[in-house]
């Protein structure tokens, strides 16, 4: 059997992994969602003056497999300085944990409804937009949840998106008097949206493009995030873009938190599909959903101990 300090780390983490989304991406309290096989929020930085929350995100890489038929170009987003974008993020998380033949464990987090207001500051030509971000009034059916988002109307928050698509910083500001269970909501919320992001190639492309987008996303286990997507339709710069999503973990071996052992990767299974609608004048997703999820199983070296966890997510934008 497990160490008392080995159950007690699966414990914690997956309530963790609750709390933030999976994704396979699953993230955010930041909630890491260790061994969740979502995306999980990594370590954040707070500013004690500013009360802002970092959250670091990691660099892709774009391949094309198949760059389209003509016309071709390439794809670079010029989004308008000044123009507010108005769109709702809604984002599910499901997060299912068994210990050997104990009972199964539900550590899903609630749905969360986030009308965001977007608008980009700095020039059209500059390398890299810096969009502010202002929260409106958040929903979710949970009643203990919805009180604490009472406070948080008017949190703030940032990306830094590149002119291909990619973000490459998420800055979080809530509101002063928002409680530590709407903050973890609404990161979690975020750091799934960001690793469910379409970065476009370097390259020109034409409809019927195929091209991969690499990253390493950390839950806990350090995960590389592969998307293969796909341009199915454009109409100037409104564009509509077919994503896969695999994940597969970077070790076999998963390090528990607080150093309570390891755990060896036994099977890991995380994939999605969606699709997204895009307009480049506009820094975020105007339509579109990207659903993922998938099993894993992980045993103790020591003894023979398995966990199981299922783990399901979904990132929906729409234009309001």
């Amino acid at each position: 059997m497990p160490s008392p300090a080995a159950r007690t780390a699966l414990a914690v983490t997956a309530a963790r992994t609750a709390s933030l989304v999976a994704a396979g991406l699953a993230a955010l309290t930041l909630v890491s969602a260790c061994g969740s096989g979502d995306d999980s929020a990594p370590t954040t930085t707070t500013t004690a003056a500013s009360n802002e929350t970092t959250v670091p995100v990691s660099a892709v890489t774009t391949q094309v497999l198949d760059p389209g038929v003509e016309p071709r170009e390439k794809v670079t987003f010029h989004p308008a300085t000044n123009v507010p974008q108005h769109v709702l993020l809604t984002t599910t998380s499901k997060v299912y944990q068994q210990i050997d033949d104990q009972a199964q464990q539900d550590f899903s987090t609630p749905d969360l409804g986030m009308p965001l207001t977007a608008t980009v500051n700095g020039g059209q030509h500059d390398p890299a937009s810096a969009v502010d971000l202002t929260l409106g009034t958040l929903t979710t059916p949970d009643a203990r949840l919805q009180d604490a988002l009472k406070v948080s109307d008017g949190s703030k928050a940032g990306l830094t998106i590149t002119p291909s698509g990619s973000v490459t910083a998420l800055r979080i500001t809530p509101a002063p008097d928002s409680k530590d269970i709407a903050r973890s909501a609404i990161e979690q919320a975020f750091y799934q949206a960001v690793y469910r992001t379409v970065a476009f190639p370097d390259a020109e492309i034409g409809v019927g493009a195929v091209w991969t987008v690499a990253q390493q996303v950390t839950s806990g286990i350090a995960l590389n995030q592969v998307t293969t997507a796909t341009l199915k339709a454009r109409d100037g710069d409104r564009l509509t873009v077919e994503v896969s999503v695999n994940q597969t973990p970077a070790s076999k071996v998963w390090d528990l938190p607080g150093e309570a052992g390891t755990l060896n990767i036994d099977t890991y299974v995380m994939a999605g599909t969606g699709t997204l609608v895009l307009d480049l004048s506009s820094p975020l997703p105007v339509d579109g959903t990207v659903n993922v999820g998938g099993e894993q199983t992980y045993s103790d070296p020591n003894s023979t101990t398995r966990l199981r966890q299922a783990t399901s997510s979904q990132v929906k934008w729409a234009s309001r």
